[in-house]
């Protein structure tokens, strides 16, 4: 899902808010006081028991729409159908307000933290059955887990392609953990991948073991997932990493170090022989705290500091059907074979990603 008080590690290409649909968020949305936790190192910590009274609670639920890989608070009074924006350009795409429940709501050091549960009730919206973990003013969603399902139809299913595709040496490192979406679906899709995940709010890893089943996937791979707590461009091992996920948003902006070639260098040092990098470069649908961050404009911005490092050997995946819902990711390396890359794919619903990488 890892956030970085100068710059916060998440995405997103989801979101919640839209200046033309937003709910009262002085009385839902406004952060109550500031609550301070100190920064740890964690690996495999016991979890903390989780004090429910620290979470304030709407009185009423939200209603929100989904468009491609953002998600909007509504505050439409009419019940809208619950087919998405994506099917239809003229129609809401919302979920009844008895259908949304945030079951947790909180400042931390670094982050407004929210949890949101949308009921299974909203048949066929893409979101039902899903929690949310939202870490910024504009609500921008960090980590996604469905109930009953293990893909969640968002650039996390992208990253999951990424491991048959890099050297057998090195762990994996994902920076910008959140609540752990990346790694649950790369340590559950592939049995040989050590994980590292960085996330600098400690809050962010409780919230994740509490609402995301986190614990528990702690304890599953328990010699295969290791979390450490601080500043996510600091991650390094001895033989370096064989790839890196790079998932770093804070206000719900990509990190001004990724609009650096100099992040980028270090980054690469940092990599096995043939080591990968994939990136989550949002995109228009990301929506900052600063007007000034325009997502698209912070995305070509990195885009190109990513290729004054890796030069032609730069790959782009584009989602979102409508130039104001675009999401990017960016990929380092030469584009492998098409059809061995699919092939080592071990879920078919993964593979159709393969097709749909260019060249920058």
């Amino acid at each position: 899902m890892v956030a970085e008080e100068n710059g916060r590690a998440s995405t997103k290409s989801q979101k919640l808010g839209k200046e033309n649909m937003a709910v009262t968020r002085a009385s839902l949305f406004s952060p109550p006081p500031a609550m301070v936790s100190p920064i740890r190192f964690s690996r495999h910590d016991a979890p903390q028991p989780f004090n429910s009274n620290r979470y304030s609670l709407p009185r009423k639920p939200l209603k929100i729409t989904a468009k491609s890989e953002k998600t909007q608070l509504s505050n439409r009074k009419t019940n809208p159908r619950t087919q998405t924006q994506i099917e239809s350009d003229d129609d809401d795409g919302g979920i009844p307000m008895e259908d949304i429940k945030i079951i947790a709501r909180f400042k931390s050091r670094h982050n407004y933290i929210r949890v949101l549960e949308v009921s299974r009730r909203a048949t066929d919206h893409p979101l039902a059955g899903s929690r949310l973990l939202l870490l910024d003013a504009p609500g921008n969603i960090h980590s996604i887990s469905f109930l009953v399902k293990s893909l969640t139809d968002t650039y996390f299913d992208v990253f999951a392609t990424l491991p048959p595709i890099l050297p057998a040496s090195g762990p994996v490192a994902i920076l910008g953990f959140g609540a752990g979406s990346t790694a649950r679906l790369v340590l559950e899709l592939y049995p040989d991948v050590i994980v590292h995940g960085w996330e600098l709010d400690p809050s962010v890893i409780d919230v994740g073991r509490e609402f995301f089943g986190l614990h528990k996937l702690e304890s599953q791979y328990k010699d295969r997932l290791f979390i450490y707590i601080g500043n996510a461009l600091t991650a390094a091992v001895k033989d370096g990493y064989s790839g890196i996920f790079v998932d770093l948003f804070s206000k719900g902006s990509l990190i001004p170090e990724l609009q650096d070639p100099n992040t980028w260098e270090m980054l690469r040092r940092r990599l096995t022989k043939c080591g990968r990098v994939m990136v989550n470069v949002g995109g228009s649908c990301v929506e900052a705290e600063n007007k000034r961050r325009d997502g698209k404009v912070v995305m070509e911005q990195t885009l190109a500091a990513m290729r004054t490092v890796f030069g032609d050997q730069l790959h782009v995946l584009k989602l979102g059907k409508r130039s104001s819902e675009d999401s990017t990711l960016a990929l380092t390396g030469p584009l492998p074979d098409r059809k061995a890359w699919k092939t080592a794919i071990p879920h078919k619903a993964l593979r159709h990603y393969v097709d749909m990488w260019v060249p920058l």
